[in-house]
């Protein structure tokens, strides 16, 4: 059945339909389809995280570089995702990191890596579209509250917003040409499963980040996995998705919920490290603070706020500050000039992947003062780092994204665009994360809660240890099983 046309039943108006047709042709025309392209895919190293994960990357194309090796068609786990933000990419690293812990190969398969392609330009044109809107909604009040929260709320949550980005996704499916078939994929943003479909791919998980349920979100042809019961109710009656119509629910098996994509680093190790949190918090040890700053730099007005408020804890040993800037390096500049203190007191570990791996595992029994900057070039280091810096930290503090689904304790500081606020909402009910700090002074109300008060942090650790006894951070296992198991 046309999948822009119909989905899960729903039928699209004409209207709908065409304006599919043309958003397409109009990819088409600016790119090129190059639908009898026989792109050639093979694995190759990842030099990056590869030790870490045991992962292997699928290059496509003739000119693709480094050795060829071979696909496991039994083992072998492909993790379908995109490069739009940091959120996809960590999601990817989970998936990954739990199929490695359970004896499985994942193959890395970035859609937006592949520059000669059709595919890799539709997806760079629209990650810069939604990159310059996330900027401009950080500067223009009037334009969040117009233009850029409505689209992100209520746009992208619409069943005709899908029947657009099925069409698009047909322009992606000739990356997947010479992928065995057979292979499991892990889809951690829609286009990689809505373009695994129409290439033929038979096994094909869609793991939806958000807790704001979003047609956005639907491949259909996929399993969609789930990570709060809350999202599961609302995409499996599609609420809100047409209006105030009543549609066609999802069928049953078309919708899993597993629970959170974390790392299996991360859960393994969380009754220790959430024990570490609270005797540092007992012996008066520094509290640290991991700041992660994305988006192209947004909300670095927030995060100098903090910093400012921190100083005089940090020069008394009171607090101290890890800063992951990402591979913003030009965030480092602005944060110079909005901090005068800032550089005289910090430690930049940029482009250096081994001293930034030394200090995450030191710090997890040794002692950290002061601030330290970090900045990577390469986006597997840039992102992986808040992973591993997260096991030593105290507190996360973030927007409420893909991170607040972590096992760690968190501040959420002002959202990037409306669906997000349903992250921090979830976190807060579960008791391992705040509410979402809407402006800089209850932002820094919350810090000093941390810091000076003996319950919120001990809170926390104490939920997440339970959370996990509850199966809640399992959900990256759970979605390995469910990929693996659709080649039975």
């Amino acid at each position: 059945m046309e999948k822009s046309k119909v989905i899960f039943n729903n039928v699209q108006s004409d209207k709908v339909y065409k304006k599919a047709l043309r958003s397409k042709a109009k990819y088409a025309k600016k790119f090129g389809d190059d639908k009898d392209r026989n792109y050639s895919a093979k694995v190759v190293p990842n030099e990056y995280i590869g030790d870490l994960l045991g992962v292997r990357n699928i290059a496509v194309g003739e000119d693709a570089p480094g050795t060829s090796e071979g696909f496991d068609n039994e083992k072998g786990i492909i993790v379908g995702n995109i490069r739009m933000g940091f959120g996809h990419y960590r999601i990817s690293m989970a998936i990954a990191s739990a199929a490695n812990s359970m004896g499985y190969t994942p193959y890395w398969m970035d859609l937006n890596s592949y520059r000669d392609t059709t595919c890799t330009k539709v997806i760079s044109a629209q990650n810069d579209l939604y990159s310059m809107g996330s900027r401009i909604s950080q500067k223009s009040k009037l334009f969040n509250r117009l233009v850029w929260e409505p689209l992100n709320y209520e746009g992208f949550r619409k069943l005709s917003y899908n029947s657009a980005d099925q069409k698009n996704a047909e322009l992606m499916a000739p990356v997947y040409e010479n992928v065995p078939k057979d292979i499991p994929v892990v889809a951690t943003h829609v286009w990689p499963a809505q373009a695994a479909i129409h290439a033929g791919m038979k096994n094909v998980v869609n793991a939806i980040p958000d807790n704001w349920p979003m047609a956005l979100h639907f491949a259909e042809g996929s399993i969609h996995t789930v990570q709060t019961h809350y999202a599961y109710q609302g995409y499996r009656i599609c609420n809100g998705m047409d209006g105030n119509k009543v549609l066609e629910p999802m069928p049953e098996e078309s919708l899993k919920y597993t629970g959170h994509y974390i790392d299996h680093e991360l859960v393994s190790n969380i009754e220790e490290d959430c024990r570490r949190r609270l005797e540092r918090k007992a012996s008066g040890k520094p509290m640290r603070f991991l700041l992660t700053i994305g988006g192209a730099g947004a909300q670095k007005e927030i995060f100098a706020a903090i910093i400012n408020e921190l100083m005089p804890d940090i020069k008394a040993k009171k607090a101290a500050l890890y800063v992951n800037i990402g591979d913003y390096q030009n965030v480092w500049e602005d944060l110079k000039k909005m901090v005068p203190e800032i550089e005289g007191i910090s430690r930049t570990r940029f482009n250096d992947w081994n001293d930034t791996r030394k200090f995450c595992e030191d710090a997890l029994e040794g002692d950290v003062e002061g601030i330290h900057i970090f900045c990577h070039e390469n986006i597997f280091e840039a992102v992986y780092a808040t992973n591993l810096l997260m096991r030593s930290c105290d507190v996360l503090v973030t927007k409420p994204s893909e991170l607040a689904f972590y096992p760690v304790p968190k501040l959420f500081i002002k959202r990037i665009g409306g669906h997000e606020q349903w992250g921090a909402i979830h976190s807060a009910e579960i008791g391992d994360g705040t509410l979402e700090c809407r402006d800089i002074p209850h932002t820094l109300q919350m810090i000093r809660l941390f810091l000076e008060d003996n319950v919120t942090l001990k809170d926390m650790c104490e939920n997440i240890i339970r959370n996990k006894s509850l199966g809640i951070y399992d959900g990256a296992y759970e979605v390995v099983k469910i990929a693996m198991g659709m080649r039975k």
